[in-house]
């Protein structure tokens, strides 16, 4: 049993604001970012004034343990570097695109027969997917190549289309919108791992996805394909408690689902691994939820990568009380980055931007966020003096109940040296 704060009990009140969904152009310019959280490291094979087509390969991320290609979302020119948020919450280098708006195709961008998706082998799956940098789309950013690469008999796999979080509804409105896509995507991937059980999950309480794919379901062929009802509770998105929910096979500490014969894939990823088994396509553009009290006009999207936060927060008709600060938030409200303005990009793992108006929920101290302040490096001593410390009477209390054991007294002590500095 998750304890309700007065946070989340505000979020859950918002997350159920009525969304209009809004089709806008694509902008004039569209930034790619060249690092990542998971990649610290990036080559770009282009140059400045380059013209470049939708789809082409314009450079490569490294991780730690894999690359990453880097695609163009539109076709234009290449005119240099600037810096930005990142999903991540931190600021990285984005490549500047000017769109021509023509989507001029890449060349290596070619439609798959069925024969030749059907004789694909798995190694030849997995060249596709990293070759379209296909990556988890639920927020995680995991290579799909890489789970895809499991030597493990694979028994079950489940489409996680259970978006647990407050506001989000990228996966809702991809599972509503493109059920077809989503059965085909679900026969790739029975025929891929050779299994004969697929389940769509979703949470009960959605009904009208229930409809849609008995429906579905009934005019189309979908042998060991099905869909599975998961309690309205959270966190049943996280795949391990998925998949003892489905499955009744837990999950132990430093284990994956794979090691006992489980695939998780989010719904939306399942969609960008259709599009790069049928089309060779890399995902370019995504499903989006822009919506908090700060805004005028919450509403869902299906734009390009690399579109600016801004430009979209324009369409939602700016900022309702534009003169209170506001939070903004990339991704769900319980796992999602805070950042400190709408400077950010949308990068294929952001599934939503929360704009909420910031308010003050107790009238006394935040020890953890003092805490956060004074690891961040180097710190900021007016964002210190701002959390006020020197209200503390050191107590003790709060690294009484640290389940993690930090002594956040000890640094509230510091930041107290931090907020007597004139």
């Amino acid at each position: 049993m998750i304890k309700k704060t007065r946070a989340l009990e505000d979020a859950l009140k918002l997350s159920h604001i009525e969304r209009e969904e809004l089709i806008v152009p694509v902008p004039e310019y569209l930034l790619i970012t060249t690092d990542n959280a998971r990649c610290p490291k990036a080559e770009v094979f282009i140059h400045e004034g380059d013209y470049v087509k939708l789809g082409q390969p314009i450079g490569v991320r490294h991780g730690g343990f894999f690359d990453q290609p880097i695609h163009a979302t539109c076709s234009g020119t290449f005119e240099g570097y600037e810096k930005h948020y990142h999903r991540s919450g931190k600021v990285v280098s984005f490549m500047k695109i000017h769109n021509d708006f023509k989507d001029a195709l890449y060349e290596g961008i070619k439609p798959r027969s069925q024969e030749e998706i059907d004789a694909l082998t798995r190694d030849q799956v997995v060249e596709i997917l990293k070759n379209c940098a296909s990556v988890g789309l639920g927020g995680s950013s995991f290579p799909t190549y890489v789970k895809f690469q499991t030597k493990t008999k694979i028994n079950t796999v489940l489409i996680d289309g259970v978006e647990c979080e407050p506001y989000i509804n990228a996966d809702h409105r991809a599972l509503m919108e493109e059920p077809d896509h989503i059965l085909d995507g679900m026969k790739l991937v029975k025929h891929i791992f050779g299994v004969n059980d697929v389940r769509l999950c979703f949470k009960k309480k959605y009904k009208d996805i229930e409809a849609t794919y008995e429906k579905l379901f009934a005019k189309e062929p979908h042998d060991g394909i099905s869909y599975f009802e998961v309690p309205n509770v959270y966190p049943m998105g996280w795949e391990n408690r998925l998949v003892e929910q489905a499955t009744k096979i837990h999950v132990e500490p430093g284990k994956r689902p794979a090691d006992y014969g489980v695939m998780v894939i989010n719904a939306s990823t399942l969609l960008g691994i259709r599009l790069a088994l049928r089309e060779n396509m890399p995902v370019y553009q995504r499903r989006v939820t822009v919506t908090g009290d700060g805004i005028v006009k919450p509403s869902d999207f299906f734009v390009r990568v690399g579109t600016p936060v801004k430009y979209l927060i324009e369409k939602c008709g700016g900022y309702k009380d534009p003169d209170k600060p506001k939070t903004f938030i990339l991704g769900g409200p319980m796992m999602g980055a805070s950042l400190p303005s709408d400077d950010c990009i949308l990068t294929k793992t952001v599934t939503s931007v929360i704009v909420i108006n910031k308010r003050n929920y107790l009238d006394g101290l935040l020890p953890v966020d003092i805490m956060n302040a004074m690891k961040h490096m180097p710190v900021d001593k007016a964002k210190v003096k701002m959390l006020n410390p020197l209200k503390c009477i050191e107590c003790g209390l709060c690294a009484y109940s640290c389940t993690s054991n930090i002594n956040v007294t000890d640094y509230v002590r510091r930041a107290k040296v931090i907020a007597r500095l004139k």
